[in-house]
């Protein structure tokens, strides 16, 4: 049978030293990026570790020298994917050169563009993982769930700065719209995966900024 990432039978243990010599922080790292592109595309349940070790070269008995176990594998791939879309989010909506409002679309587009860019084989790791969340590790979902928390506050800041450049109504509850926001983008995410276009973000997005109190 496949030994998949799912499997948390195993007990860690302390693992083979890497013959190769290279730095155990890059291995480590390159570990993280070649999980993060499995578990993108696949999911977690489908993806195996035996495909992600043999992409960076390490062999199948030295993957506890990095992580004590598959569990703390999958944590670290999660971090690092929350870290990324924080920045992303960031560079964008805390972009004052423009509107509040215009910032959620430059946010959109850089989406758009990266959906593209990796032939709409990638969705949201976060939103994938929500959706199978029955057959994670009991840990993954409070990490879920503080991100998605996460990036509402940040949207939140966000609807509160255009609420005071008078876009929005004063009245306005942006930490109800925030997280509303990102319970719609998910499915738009996974449309546009389906169908291997982005005109559902653009369609997700068009609908988001109608809605708004105004």
């Amino acid at each position: 049978m496949t030994e998949t990432v799912l499997q948390q039978t195993a007990k860690p243990r302390r693992g083979r030293p890497p013959k190769a010599v290279r730095g155990t922080q890059d291995t480590r790292a390159e570990l993280i990026r070649s999980g993060l592109e499995q578990l993108t595309e696949n999911g977690f349940a489908s993806s195996g570790i035996d495909q992600i070790l043999k992409k960076v070269g390490v062999p199948k008995g030295s993957f506890y020298y990095y992580f004590p176990s598959k569990e703390a594998f999958g944590q670290a791939v999660i971090e690092n994917y929350a870290t990324y879309f924080a920045y992303n989010l960031d560079k964008h909506l805390l972009d004052d050169s423009n509107p509040a409002i215009a910032r959620i679309g430059q946010f959109v587009e850089s989406a758009k563009a990266g959906m593209q860019r990796y032939g709409f084989k990638r969705g949201c790791l976060v939103g994938n993982l929500g959706q199978e969340v029955d057959l994670l590790p009991d840990s993954f979902r409070q990490q879920l769930i503080d991100i998605f928390l996460d990036w509402q506050q940040r949207l939140s800041i966000c609807l509160e700065v255009a609420k005071a450049q008078g876009e929005i109504a004063q009245n306005a509850n942006c930490e109800l719209l925030a997280e509303q926001f990102w319970v719609g983008w998910e499915g738009a995410v996974s449309r546009a995966k389906l169908v291997q276009s982005t005109q559902p973000l653009q369609n997700y997005l068009e609908f988001f900024i109608a809605g708004l109190p105004r």
